[in-house]
């Protein structure tokens, strides 16, 4: 069984993949970065790391095995933890276990799992794509050395001007330029101040008109009592399965028992083997559905497990 394979698939939509009895492979989202002394940009990625105190099992590899594979969950659970155990004994040996595109696995001197992400694929999928580029790094200042050089040592002639007796045409023509300027400036500015105001009235005027709509809407002179309904329904991908039934009467029959013990349990329809599936309860997040997995078979069922899952 390629077990990278399925913890590789799985890092593109999760942030955490946990192997149950081995550890959880996690990932954080870096922004995009500039290396200032190679002029690098680095598009934003997935890091990956490694937590080997998340060990539980949530059920979230083994069901996608179970789907990809066309086999029972149980049956991989069983597999995960034969494949398990083998990489534990390489390890015990001194071997470095090698995860295809995700990194290399290995014991430190204190017999604690040391890991080494790849580096080969970036797990987030806003950046496919994109990879990382190299930019010449732009000098501005030269241009402006020529320049200054060259004003130095080009040498600048003054002639001296020859006055006509036309100076009063050019008067007369910046006359005209800035009466005309002028006469532009006030008509924009009058044109302007009226656009203000009709804007202003209009506005007012719909808000009197939204006053008198609310004053006509509020004031009733008997009014209608409030009716207040509340119904409760259950949302979310998460679910925490109590069992599966081939008879649909045993899972309205468990559907009763859950509820009477404070469950908000219910039946999210048939698997993929025919078998009517229970849950106790239905959640939004991963977070809420793992605490209250923890809950359930703390106090109710040990063989609980997680269940994600898209209801139409």
């Amino acid at each position: 069984m390629q077990l990278e394979t399925y913890i590789s698939d799985l890092l593109y939509r999760y942030d955490c993949v946990t192997v149950p009895n081995f550890g959880a492979f996690l990932t954080n989202r870096v922004s995009a970065k500039l290396h200032e002394s190679t002029h690098t940009f680095y598009p934003p990625k997935k890091v990956l790391s490694f937590n080997e105190q998340l060990q539980s099992n949530d059920g979230l590899l083994a069901n996608y095995i179970a789907e990809v594979e066309k086999i029972p969950y149980t049956s991989a659970n069983k597999k995960i933890a034969k494949h398990v155990k083998e990489i534990k004994s390489y390890l015990t040996e001194g071997e470095t276990i090698r995860f295809e595109n995700i990194g290399e696995v290995l014991l430190n001197t204190e017999g604690k799992i040391v890991f080494n992400p790849s580096n080969h694929i970036n797990y987030l999928t806003d950046s496919f794509g994109l990879s990382h580029f190299t930019s010449n790094d732009i000098k501005r200042e030269v241009y402006k050395e020529e320049i200054e050089a060259i004003e130095e040592t080009a040498p600048i002639a003054f002639t001296p001007e020859r006055r006509s007796n036309n100076n009063w045409l050019k008067y007369a023509a910046a006359a005209v330029i800035v009466l005309g300027l002028g006469g532009f400036g006030a008509m924009k500015y009058y044109n302007n101040s009226i656009e203000n105001h009709n804007q202003l009235a209009q506005e007012e005027a719909n808000a009197q008109l939204d006053a008198k709509v609310q004053e006509a809407t509020f004031i009733i002179s008997n009014p209608l009592p409030a009716a207040t309904l509340s119904i409760e329904k259950q949302t979310g991908n998460y679910h925490i399965v109590a069992g599966a039934f081939r008879v649909e009467a045993n899972s309205d029959k468990k559907v009763k028992q859950l509820r009477d013990k404070g469950y908000k349990a219910r039946k999210i329809g048939k698997n993929r083997y025919g078998l009517h599936e229970v849950v106790y309860s239905s959640y939004e997040t991963r977070t809420e559905a793992q605490l209250a997995l923890r809950e359930v078979r703390r106090e109710h069922n040990r063989d609980a497990w997680l269940l994600i899952k898209k209801l139409d």
